[in-house]
């Protein structure tokens, strides 16, 4: 029995040796040569990869982008291909990912309307905090053309924040009120919203039906679209007349807008025109009718406040101006010095203080703070 076995393990031992002698050995040639098509073939994937990364990426929702564009867009990019390239990848794309072809000559694709956005990059939790609140706060100023691309990633904001308690706690607890008393926005006609939107953002002009504040009729303008403003709960677009000489930019509320028609002439918008420098000019103050006797209309005259001490607290934690400075007095109040623009928005805030705004110069800032009969006349600016 144990000789048979040697014998076996002999046999066996033998056999596994034959077995090994006949299998091919590759010669260092040709093992070189699998090696570097391996090493090709991964290039190639990856190449092909990132290629089809960015034909994606061309894509846009509710708008066809022509394989010509992406073939351009793609050439531009460095990538070496054929338009029939191009062609190939979309099909093969479309086997995968949630986009569409259209029937026309040349044609055209684009992202299906109920395309998830999981099709694209992730988006982490801190991202769809900010897009959660962009939605809640900005959407009001921003154009259609770019509303359209962030809806989708809006949407997906949602969907990420669904199942986070974390997110949900702070998105809870985070608000924005205003230090003003709240007014419900007027009704904007969405149709002239969206296109004075698109004409600002491809700046071209505009022909409007605009009704005035102080008028009952709509009268016809055609606007240079220059700059969009929220202030308080009123969006005011800001715009030259053509008709105007002077090209006096000139402020428009969007509620009064009954019409909008885009057209194809250019806008123009005045040499040296910088929206920050208007706004810091105190332009969007809306000068009060007295106050614009003032050398330079009133803008950057230096001022004096003297308030109760418990009124002017809060002005000793949020400055005025740069240039702030707050004198304690001996009787118990403090006097306030700044250099700012004398606006109705200044005058309107002033006021809120009440008795506790004790004295004010120039002397003609609190003569206009205590009267009131001239404020109607200021309604004709906006």
């Amino acid at each position: 029995m144990t000789a048979q076995n040697d014998n076996a393990t002999d046999t066996s031992t033998s056999n596994a040796s034959d077995e090994q002698t006949e299998q091919p050995v590759l010669s260092a040639t040709e093992g070189s040569e699998n090696l570097a098509n391996d090493t090709a073939a991964s290039r190639h994937g990856a190449a092909t990869t990132a290629r089809q990364w960015q034909v994606l990426s061309q894509l846009q929702r509710n708008r066809w982008v022509g394989t010509t564009h992406i073939y351009e867009q793609l050439k531009l990019a460095g990538f070496d291909i054929s338009l029939r390239t191009v062609q190939r990848d979309l099909n093969a794309l479309a086997k995968r990912f949630p986009i569409e072809k259209n029937n026309a000559n040349p044609q055209g694709w684009r992202w299906k309307d109920d395309a998830p956005l999981q099709s694209l990059p992730h988006m982490n939790l801190s991202q769809a905090v900010a897009f959660n609140m962009v939605e809640a706060n900005l959407t009001q100023l921003l154009p259609p053309a770019i509303l359209d691309e962030l809806f989708p990633w809006f949407d997906l904001a949602r969907r990420q924040l669904k199942n986070s308690k974390v997110t949900h706690s702070w998105i809870d607890r985070v608000r924005i009120e205003t230090a003003t008393q709240p007014l419900i926005a007027p009704h904007i006609d969405l149709d002239s919203k969206d296109n004075i939107y698109h004409a600002l953002f491809y700046q071209l002009q505009i022909k409007a039906c605009y009704t005035r504040s102080n008028k009952s009729e709509a009268s016809e303008y055609v606007l240079n679209p220059i700059a969009i403003i929220q202030r308080g709960v009123i969006i005011y677009l800001l715009a030259t007349r053509t008709d105007d000489p002077e090209a006096i930019i000139r402020t428009f509320a969007l509620h009064r807008f009954a019409s909008v028609e885009i057209l194809d002439s250019t806008a123009v918008t005045p040499d040296n025109f910088h929206l920050d420098s208007y706004l810091d000019a105190g332009s969007m103050g809306f000068t009060h009718p007295l106050l614009s006797q003032l050398p330079d209309r009133g803008k950057n005259t230096a001022i004096e406040l003297r308030f109760t001490k418990r009124a002017g607290k809060s002005l000793t934690e949020s400055k005025l101006s740069d240039d702030q400075i707050v004198v304690f007095n001996d009787d118990d109040t403090l006097t306030i010095h700044a250099t700012v623009n004398l606006t109705s928005q200044l005058v309107w805030w002033l006021r809120g203080f009440g008795k506790g705004l004790l004295d004010a110069k120039p002397p003609l800032l609190y003569q206009v703070v205590l009267d009131k009969t001239a404020d109607n006349e200021q309604q004709t600016n906006q």
